[in-house]
């Protein structure tokens, strides 16, 4: 287990406080002498969170802010993708599909009169968050200014980098984005789920107005923006401790209505919501720490998304179960992120530990434990499914196959690496990480931390040194990389964008990310989807058929 920072032992303290706090109560609740627990007592006590429509992630719930370092490892999208919506929709199959009850979009692209491609962007009027404050262009305008200063903010946003002017007056609905010369392909990756922050909450919280704090946006002064920042990064925790109401205003179908004592989140529906309202009023999320089979016994856990294609907490899946389970090969990459300072200030490291990797090993290892047949990964750029990766096999075959030789440049180094746990497949991969390495003089470290992130790969100003120097975790081709649009048109810059990665190595794909989707048969409305918002990426669609919701009034 790493050591936790002292800038970020913020997460570890009040999480800490929080399970004080639960012991606490559960404490008292069993202190109650026999025959004090009476039927009326039950009563009174209101519907408790098992009452409610259930869904289970794979990770923490921590925060609802995916735009963070920590909400990104969390993969908070799945608990926010429907509080706060992107401007483009991920689709059944993937596909981006313009949100025109959010957003309307205009793309001008680069001419020889003007080499900078630019985007208007036009918000829905009826657009407001849950409080009745209207989106503006200011809630953008926020997450792009946290996206370009990772450093203050604590973000991971890679795709704002492109971007070279945002023009947003205070309080508008329009705004324009500029991109550097030649970038810009990805644009509808930018602002995905749960990366838009209410800017007015945040700005009442730093004790300033709207206008106040859109100058200080667009100055991108740290001084004047560090408690903006401190805000954005910290202040939408779903900790008990630290939840806060007034800022856990969204502007998606769902609101957050309170956190639970197991650290469920309910959410209820949005009242001020400008499109339809959810087919279910109310969804419980669960996170991956819950009692799964006590979830299961109280019959409205509905749909899991879970790790593992035979949890133990599930019987055999057949015609009898309540539950239909389909194990498929995700999305998103797991892939070894690695610190541009440290041991890997250098390429020539970074290219040496390369060098000692083998992807066709890890997958294995990942396909064991998980129960999902994935395949190893050899492309940074594009989804392993893209049917343009086929043109680009030369390029995979040469990293294939370990290279001792070259792995050995880097012999009485020792790699720690990180990653949020506990996690059973990624503890299990590190280890084969330090099989692979270590005949080639090379010491790995397992540095898991239940607040580990990207972050950490940042050199502490204290010590010189990163946290750790890999940290291993899904990620997103599409929103990770700043190259073209995957599209055979594209594939001479594709292809280039490919060997240059490998040559500066800022990451090694590993192999696809496995998933498991389970649902309650009884449940309809259900789509299935592999990105960072999970299959909760249209939880408001989600309803119990009427039979059984009659049944169990």
């Amino acid at each position: 287990m790493v050591n936790t920072p002292q800038n970020e032992r913020h997460w570890s303290k009040r999480a800490a406080m929080a399970l004080l706090a639960v012991v606490g109560l559960s404490a008292t609740a069993c202190s109650n002498g026999p025959g004090e627990d009476s039927a009326e007592d039950a009563k009174n006590a209101g519907p408790k969170s098992t009452d409610y429509f259930g869904y289970m992630v794979n990770t923490r719930l921590a925060t609802t802010n995916a735009g963070t370092s920590f909400g990104n490892a969390t993969n908070a999208a799945q608990l926010s993708s429907r509080l706060y919506p992107g401007i483009y929709m991920p689709g059944p199959s993937g596909q981006m599909i313009p949100n025109s009850d959010l957003v309307q979009t205009e793309e001008i692209p680069a001419s020889p009169e003007n080499p900078y491609k630019q985007v208007n962007f036009t918000l829905s009027e009826q657009a407001t968050f849950s409080d009745g404050i209207p989106v503006t262009c200011d809630d953008y305008l926020l997450a792009y200014t946290a996206g370009v200063m990772p450093a203050e903010f604590g973000s991971h946003m890679p795709l704002t980098s492109e971007i070279a002017q945002f023009d947003c007056a205070p309080n508008a609905k329009k705004f324009t984005i500029t991109f550097n010369k030649d970038q810009g392909d990805r644009w509808r990756y930018l602002f995905g789920p749960g990366t838009v922050m209410p800017a007015h909450a945040v700005a009442k919280k730093a004790g300033m107005n709207l206008e106040e704090l859109n100058a200080a946006l667009s100055t991108q002064d740290p001084a004047s923006l560090q408690q903006v920042a401190e805000t954005w990064r910290y202040g939408f925790s779903t900790t008990a401790e630290d939840f806060d109401p007034a800022l856990q205003v969204s502007f998606g179908p769902f609101v957050v209505d309170k956190v639970g004592e197991s650290g469920e989140v309910i959410l209820r529906a949005n009242e001020e919501y400008f499109g339809d309202q959810p087919a279910t009023d109310k969804v419980v999320v669960w996170p991956n720490t819950a009692d799964a089979k006590a979830l299961r016994e109280s019959g409205n856990l509905r749909v899991v998304d879970a790790g593992f294609a035979k949890p133990k907490w599930l019987p055999a899946a057949d015609e009898e179960s309540p539950y239909e389970v389909e194990p498929t090969v995700g999305g998103l990459t797991d892939t070894l992120t690695l610190s541009q300072a440290g041991v890997f200030q250098e390429p020539w490291a970074r290219q040496a530990f390369a060098a000692c990797i083998d992807q066709s090993r890890l997958a294995k290892v990942s396909s064991d434990i998980s129960g999902v047949d994935v395949p190893p990964v050899y492309a940074r750029t594009l989804r392993h499914s893209d049917p343009v990766g086929t043109h680009l096999g030369d390029i995979a075959d040469a990293h294939k196959k370990p290279d001792m030789t070259k792995a050995s440049e880097l012999s009485g180094n020792t790699i720690k690496i990180g990653y949020l746990g506990p996690d059973e497949r990624y503890a299990a991969m590190v280890e084969e990480i330090k099989a692979m390495c270590e005949p080639a003089g090379i010491t790995v470290e397992d540095q898991s931390s239940e607040y580990m992130s990207q972050y950490y790969l940042e050199m502490d100003p204290a010590t010189w040194t990163p946290t750790i120097d890999a940290f291993l975790g899904p990620v997103d081709p599409m929103s990770e990389y700043a190259t073209p649009d995957a599209d055979i048109s594209n594939l001479k810059e594709i292809r280039g964008a490919e060997e240059k990665l490998w040559e500066d190595v800022p990451s090694i794909p590993v192999a696809a990310q496995p998933r498991v989707f389970i649902v309650d048969r009884n449940v309809k409305g259900v789509v299935p989807y592999t990105g960072s918002a999970g299959i909760g990426w249209n939880m408001d669609r989600w309803a119990v058929s009427a039979s059984v919701s009659a049944s169990a009034s």
